[in-house]
């Protein structure tokens, strides 16, 4: 009873431990963020890594889900005739909700981990230290240049994201189940507006600082040599991961 207590107690403490430190971390990137000078060469080294080279990864996440959805809606929809508006329901779930959050989720199992790899070897090298010590803030070359590019990166991927999940919609739709494209294209974009396309990006930018903070804090606390650096790994893509789809539905309850 009293090791089920201390666990209970050990696992409140870390709650509470973890979210000081991603608000910590999250409020140094802010303020070094403003501070000069910018190395603009990282950041957009760190948007290739965080965007371009997430973009397979992206596309099929996306395009699959798209075609899912449509075989799925398409198939109970004409049980009662309805056929015809799957091509918004499609739309609708990839810009408001199905885009941004799957981005987030892959980008985070992508570079978020790599964030707390990199910069958690760094950490038990003792790396981050000789910083210090040369007298160049961690936060501001380390964290600042990652959020940056994924907080940027991301509404870039999600956007391209949208589109690739109509498209597979689309394919579905029309080559697969035999919908008319023309009225499926037409009910594509028949309910959409802008607040549903702007609803996803806003999503996507704070997904972003999310997982980027989250790896970069997981790797910046890292102790327990190699083994601490995989304990950290695991953990920076679990709790972006929860943190992502617990916001999510806050975001959801806000801008609608």
């Amino acid at each position: 009873m009293k090791r089920t207590a201390l666990r209970f107690v050990n696992f409140v403490d870390s709650i509470y431990e973890n979210i000081g430190r991603f608000f910590l971390i999250l409020w140094e990137t802010i303020v070094w963020g403003l501070k000069p000078p910018y190395d603009v060469r990282e950041w957009f080294r760190q948007m290739v890594r965080v965007g371009v080279d997430s973009i397979p990864v992206v596309f099929l996440t996306t395009l699959f889900t798209g075609m899912v959805l449509a075989l799925q809606t398409y198939e109970g929809f004409q049980r009662f005739h309805a056929q015809n508006y799957v091509g918004s329901v499609v739309s609708l779930s990839m810009l408001r909700e199905l885009s941004p959050v799957l981005a987030a989720l892959m980008v985070a199992g992508r570079v978020g981990s790599a964030m707390a790899a990199e910069i958690g070897t760094m950490r038990v090298t003792e790396q981050i230290d000789a910083l210090t010590v040369l007298a160049t803030n961690p936060i501001q070359y380390l964290v600042v240049p990652r959020v940056i590019a994924t907080a940027v990166m991301l509404p870039f991927l999600t956007v391209m994201g949208n589109a690739v999940g109509i498209t597979g919609g689309y394919i579905v739709a029309v080559n697969m189940m035999g919908a008319n494209p023309v009225i499926y294209m037409e009910s594509t974009f028949q309910f959409l507006d802008m607040g549903d396309f702007t609803s996803g990006i806003i999503k996507a930018f704070v997904f972003g600082i999310i997982l980027s903070v989250t790896g970069c804090m997981k790797g910046y606390y890292t102790t327990g040599g190699a083994e601490g650096v995989g304990k950290s790994t695991t953990q920076s893509v679990v709790m972006a991961s929860l943190v992502i789809l617990l916001t999510d539905f806050f975001l959801t309850k806000l801008l609608f």
